[in-house]
């Protein structure tokens, strides 16, 4: 498995793939799988049918790595936009996004400037704006602009990779800020020095991680945890060290992708915890589609079933 996930990571990184594997008929019907389709539209109606199923959605405008400010102003006009759709149709206003994509690659100001806007758009909006994390060169950038944004806005989440090495320290900072931290397990590539290689360590360490976000302490600082995983053994796992502490089901959160695990979503909806599905559109999609295999390579027998339709 690791040789296919690195290269899938590195497939993801291909500027020749990007550019024609979105043309190929093949991977366009695979990736109908985790997108609803290129529209927020597209997106908003998905997030209703899901909470019909009282589960929730975060919606995420693919695309990264922005380095035209017009380009970087025009994503965060977007944002706003979206926010306001989603108010037309009672949806909490729920995103997830890069930093790269409000032009942190330009400026780390003009980057914080453009989540604030968006952040203020969502002032009574009901939902959290998760900044995702990207490579682990953009960690302590990204860790900035959140506390920056934290101090003046307090719907508004950051994401953590279980697979650095860094994220036990991270997470002991963001606690006591009262933060909301998604905790996934990590999608790029990156020396061992930095992060965990072996799966087994890398499961090991998200373990410990969740041990440390749901905590009686943590809640009572005000930390929710995003749990977002597929990962059954880990998920169940969670579970019972909530439990074991005493936690509320609505106190933290299960986060997945639109398309996979469907019947672990309402399973845990059911059961009366909180789940939230990331729901990504947009046409700058391959990137995101390569790293989400990458996470489960076993998910690749399905792209290759879909080639031979």
């Amino acid at each position: 498995m690791g040789l296919a996930r690195n290269s899938l990571i590195r497939a993801s990184q291909s500027a020749w793939l990007r550019d024609h594997a979105i043309r190929w008929r093949f991977v366009q019907r695979a990736s109908q799988r985790f997108l609803p389709g290129e529209r927020a539209e597209d997106a908003v109606a998905a997030a209703e049918t899901l909470r019909r199923m009282e589960i929730g959605a975060m919606l995420s405008h693919l695309g990264e790595n922005i380095t035209e400010r017009a380009e970087a102003v025009a994503v965060a006009d977007h944002y706003v936009e979206t926010l306001a759709l989603m108010r037309g149709h009672t949806l909490p206003g729920s995103l997830s996004l890069k930093l790269t994509q409000l032009g942190l690659d330009l400026d780390a100001q003009f980057c914080c400037d453009n989540l604030i806007r968006i952040l203020h758009a969502n002032a009574n909006g009901g939902g959290i704006i998760w900044v995702d994390m990207e490579s682990s060169a953009y960690v302590d950038r990204a860790l900035e602009i959140y506390r920056r944004a934290r101090s003046a806005y307090k719907h508004v989440g950051i994401c953590v990779q279980a697979y650095l090495r860094r994220t036990p320290a991270d997470i002991e900072s963001l606690i006591p800020l009262g933060a909301a931290v998604r905790l996934v397990k990590g999608a790029y590539h990156e020396p061992a020095e930095i992060a965990f290689p072996a799966k087994r360590d890398v499961d090991s360490a998200y373990a410990s991680l969740v041990a440390m976000l749901l905590t009686k302490e943590a809640v009572a600082a005000g930390a929710r945890a995003g749990i977002a995983t597929h990962d059954s053994k880990l998920i169940a796992r969670a579970t019972e060290m909530a439990t074991a502490a005493g936690i509320a089901k609505n106190a933290f959160e299960f986060q997945m992708l639109y398309g996979i695990q469907r019947v672990d979503q309402e399973r845990l909806a059911r059961a009366g915890y909180a789940v939230n599905v990331l729901i990504s559109y947009g046409t700058h999609w391959f990137a995101w589609y390569m790293r989400r295999l990458a996470e489960r390579p076993a998910n690749v027998w399905f792209v290759a079933k879909n080639m031979f339709r």
